[in-house]
């Protein structure tokens, strides 16, 4: 609950005054990305949490219940689903009264945040095939947090894409992070080809499902 506050007060009033981004406020340019960057970073909760439970034993007693070998997975990632549901609410509301304003209309916003939780809820099938291919929590932290830093700060989060080094800029312009920013973005501030950015983001999302959820129910078979 906290973090996420800390980073939209930081990244406005610390950043937000040498960062100028051409035709809209710093604010509003930040919020999709801190949305995403808060539940990528979160996601790692799920890895070590998995872990922790597979070390701990507490699989093995949930193998032995009569109930389906994905409900574990299921409950893990809908739990997620709804910690991410509280967060970007919160954080949207202390982003409004530190000056972030939807450009387009309720509608934009609704879909916008639809998105980001959408994109948690793909990013926690990842965690989880992790953090059970991981033999504790400090192991499934290490493993995970690389992964998540590269691709958010190597992305459109905080500053345009066009600003980066050529070799990273052909990177962060087509990571599925970025993608799903600008998909975001363009719903909730408005813009150009808005219908091909979400559905380029949807198709990101929906492919990290099909390929990571059943990579973790297989892993789950295999481990618990």
């Amino acid at each position: 609950t906290i973090q996420p506050l800390i980073f939209v007060l930081m990244f406005r009033y610390v950043f937000g005054r040498p960062i100028h981004i051409p035709g809209v406020s710093y604010v509003n340019y930040l919020m999709p990305g801190i949305w995403i960057q808060t539940i990528a970073f979160g996601a790692v909760t799920t890895a070590v949490g998995l872990a922790e439970d597979l070390q701990l034993g507490l699989l093995e007693r949930f193998r032995s219940l009569p109930m389906a070998r994905s409900a574990v997975l299921l409950g893990r990632t809908a739990a997620d689903l709804v910690r991410n549901a509280f967060v970007v609410a919160l954080m949207t509301a202390v982003g409004y009264l530190v000056g972030f304003r939807c450009q387009t209309n309720v509608f934009g916003l609704i879909a916008g945040v639809t998105l980001v939780l959408m994109f948690a809820y793909s990013l926690s099938w990842v965690f989880s095939f992790i953090g059970l291919s991981t033999p504790n929590a400090e192991a499934a932290q290490a493993a995970s947090f690389p992964i998540i830093a590269i691709f958010v700060f190597a992305s459109s989060a905080f500053v345009p894409v066009v600003t980066m080094p050529g070799a990273l800029q052909a990177f962060a312009k087509n990571q599925p992070v970025t993608i799903v920013i600008n998909a975001v973005r363009v719903l909730v501030l408005g813009g150009p080809n808005t219908t091909v950015k979400v559905l380029s983001a949807l198709a990101w999302i929906v492919g990290i499902v099909v390929v990571f959820a059943p990579l973790a129910v297989w892993r789950y078979r295999r481990v618990a």
